[in-house]
């Protein structure tokens, strides 16, 4: 989905299933799902209604698989029935892009449901890449790396630009470049966005993820800055909005996604907001 093929999709949510296999619903460019709502049980399970769901849309739509468990920041490494899972899901739906994060959601002791970010050291340098290289070897084919959103700084030796440049050099792999993500990083750090966007490795990249974000006043000080809290469950901020523009200009055409995941509104809605990424990708097609 690169050069001119390059438009915008949306995050597939199960909610939105029906209407698209029943052809009520206005079809995106492609759609992006969720690894772990559709992984099967085990490697070489049978189809789960909701997968089977998947199987007969993929036929005639395009599908990217996010995932969003495997935790490739992990110092201890990548869980292997995760990983064989990932794999017999790619397998099944043979999609146009597989991307994670460079975060962490694991430790020995289980799963945290959330995406947490890593130091920006030598050592977490390394977990991450041999982590990369090991997925990309399961699933034969590069993988995307999304930056993710940060709230707090965090003792490091490089700023992230620098980190993730650096992990395309030593793997191979590809940036999904969540410019939703950045605007929230830079803001809760006292960052430029602007700059921190421009420092990317931006010939990477193989996707933009655009999102809303909220935006969380500090109770006890209403004077103070406020946080931004990226929870795909608001409207995409102008502020992302001209960050996808720049991106882009700095790209070329590229597959845009829209992320939401909570307060979902009507499908129309999200309709109109790919329309207006399709608009900001056609305007730099050559």
């Amino acid at each position: 989905m690169a050069g001119t093929n390059a438009i915008a999709g949306i995050g597939l949510r199960p909610p939105h299933l029906p209407g698209l296999l029943s052809g009520t619903a206005v079809r995106p460019g492609w759609v992006e799902i969720h690894a772990e709502t559709f992984m099967p049980a085990h490697p070489g399970a049978g189809s789960h209604p909701r997968l089977r769901d998947l199987e007969r849309l993929r036929a005639d739509l395009p599908v990217s698989i996010h995932g969003v468990g495997l935790s490739p920041g992990s110092a201890g490494g990548i869980d292997a029935d995760h990983l064989a899972r990932l794999v017999d899901l790619a397998r099944r739906l043979d999609p146009v892009l597989i991307s994670e994060h460079a975060a962490w959601c694991r430790t020995p002791a289980g799963w945290i449901d959330d995406l947490l970010p890593l130091p920006m050291t030598a050592g977490a340098l390394r977990s991450l890449a041999d982590n990369v290289c090991r997925i990309q070897d399961a699933l034969k084919r590069p993988l995307l790396i999304e930056n993710p959103s940060t709230y707090l700084p965090l003792a490091g030796e490089m700023d992230e630009p620098a980190f993730l440049t650096a992990l395309v050099r030593q793997t191979g792999c590809g940036l999904l470049l969540d410019v939703n993500n950045i605007a929230v990083s830079a803001h809760n750090l006292g960052g430029d966005a602007h700059a921190w966007l421009a420092a990317m490795p931006l010939a990477a990249v193989g996707e933009i993820h655009i999102a809303g974000h909220a935006v969380e006043p500090d109770p006890e000080d209403p004077a103070a800055p406020a946080l931004l809290i990226d929870d795909h469950g608001h409207p995409v901020a102008d502020p992302v909005w001209d960050l996808l523009d720049r991106a882009l200009a700095a790209t070329g055409p590229v597959p845009v996604l829209l992320e939401r995941d909570t307060d979902l509104p009507p499908w129309a809605v999200l309709i109109a907001e790919a329309a207006r990424a399709d608009l900001a990708i056609d305007r730099v097609r050559p």
